[in-house]
């Protein structure tokens, strides 16, 4: 039931982290500036962060099985609920940029993409989550290098989600 809580909580939190158009017919705001004539937006990668080659740092978390998993079906799932709503308020503050579980059974149970140049400001922001609290997750935190686009994700899942979970 908790894995089951984790994978419709995460990809409830990309769906609802924008606001999902009120039409079909309309789209995620875009960039008002074209692009050039090899296709270079030079506002969209300045907006994004984009370094030349379209990539930015960001820190990437393996969310972990914690050494405390003893908790009854009961607190589990509240732990859940308030790890889920960290999540979001993440998001909504613009540090989280991907997050989503894994759908085998191993001990890495998810992963983050934080927008933070810094492993100790993802400590930081890992030290939040009641699960890790807990001692029902920990992280494994890592720099990362990866397309600034990222950074559109959320807003373009919420032009393709039908339906909220």
């Amino acid at each position: 039931m908790t894995r089951l809580l984790l994978f419709f909580g995460v990809f409830w939190l990309v769906a609802c982290n924008q606001p999902a158009p009120s039409s079909a017919s309309e789209t995620p705001n875009t960039p008002v500036a074209a692009p050039d004539s090899t296709g270079y937006n030079a506002e969209l990668a300045k907006e994004l962060g984009a370094d030349p080659y379209g990539m930015k740092q960001y820190v990437m978390a393996f969310l972990k099985a914690g050494p405390t998993r003893s908790q009854d079906s009961l607190e589990a799932a509240q732990l859940q609920r308030a790890h889920l709503d960290n999540i979001q308020r993440l998001a909504r503050e613009g540090k989280l940029v991907l997050a989503g579980p894994f759908m085998d059974d191993g001990e890495v149970r998810g992963i983050y993409v934080f927008d933070v140049r810094t492993v100790e400001e993802a400590e930081a922001l890992t030290a939040s989550d009641p699960s890790i609290q807990a001692g029902r997750l920990v992280m494994e935190l890592h720099p990362w290098y990866g397309s600034a686009a990222l950074m559109k994700v959320n807003e373009l899942h919420g032009s393709i989600t039908k339906e909220e979970i």
